[in-house]
């Protein structure tokens, strides 16, 4: 573990895992310690993954103000990484909500990026909009699986507008390409990880303009890989190349039977497609 000072000199941990050439690693939740990427599959094969714990996460401090979790106020924290580790430009990954840390970042620093991977990114930072129906669609692909029926029932219920905490514990198996031993124990470890509080700020009023952003991306000189899951009910691959279509070099990975953990679903598609295109 590797330790220094955010931007506000609140104490913020990363874990490098592998060797080579630095990949720095948002993850998303939001506000889920950076633990839940491992390493992506066997990626810290190809490279040194660097894994920021964001602030008031894993082995992070909690900072002094709470104010500092909303998401474009943690963009100098990932400046500071950069500096720390001496790096000309990055190359930068980030996962579902981690994206939308990574494209504030992007377009306040688009000269420090040299690649830029959002995998399974939300939707959220660029206003992408998802239907209901967008969701049945894929999660029908689903239905000749065992757990389907009970998952499909709290949707319903979700959709409906009157859902319980269950029921939103019972749609986890969507978020997976497989529901086994492995994707289970992954999902049971979400809650421990995450921090609560922080999430509820980290898309706070004032943290993001879409319109201003996409106009931001809309000129920013670096190849970008967007990854989606062909399962993935939070950002439907059809949505994925809306959301790739801002920026001016993109490409659009859709990972067969993946949903949105698609280095748990099949670790060595994930990494063999990431490899040369990070070269």
């Amino acid at each position: 573990m590797q330790t220094l000072d955010g931007h506000d000199g609140t104490r913020l941990a990363c874990h490098r895992t592998g060797a080579g050439e630095p990949l720095i690693c948002l993850p998303g939740g939001p506000m889920q310690a950076s633990a839940y990427l491992g390493d992506l599959g066997g990626l810290s094969g190809h490279r040194a993954l660097v894994l920021l714990d964001l602030r008031g996460t894993g082995d992070s401090e909690v900072p002094r103000e709470a104010a500092t979790y909303r998401c474009d106020r943690q963009v100098a924290d990932v400046e500071a990484l950069r500096v720390e580790l001496a790096l000309d430009r990055i190359d930068l990954l980030a996962h579902s909500a981690g994206a939308s840390l990574a494209l504030l970042y992007a377009a306040r620093y688009p000269e420090r990026i040299g690649h830029l991977v959002l995998v399974n990114p939300s939707p959220r930072a660029l206003a992408v909009d998802i239907s209901d129906a967008d969701r049945r669609e894929l999660a029908e692909l689903r239905r000749a699986e065992p757990w389907f029926p009970a998952a499909w029932a709290a949707f319903e219920r979700i959709w409906s507008g009157g859902p319980t905490a269950a029921d939103w514990s019972a749609i986890t198996p969507f978020s997976y390409g497989r529901w086994d031993h492995v994707t289970q124990a992954h999902a049971a470890l979400a809650d421990q990880q995450r921090n609560g509080e922080a999430a509820a700020i980290y898309y706070g009023p004032g943290a993001i303009d879409p319109v201003a952003l996409r106009s931001e991306l809309a000129a920013v000189p670096f190849p970008t890989l967007v990854v989606a899951g062909e399962y993935d009910v939070a950002l439907p691959p059809r949505r994925a190349a809306g959301l790739a279509a801002v920026f001016p070099d993109a490409e659009l990975l859709v990972q067969p039977r993946a949903g949105h953990y698609p280095w748990l679903d099949d670790p060595d598609l994930f990494v063999q497609q990431l490899v040369g295109r990070l070269s």
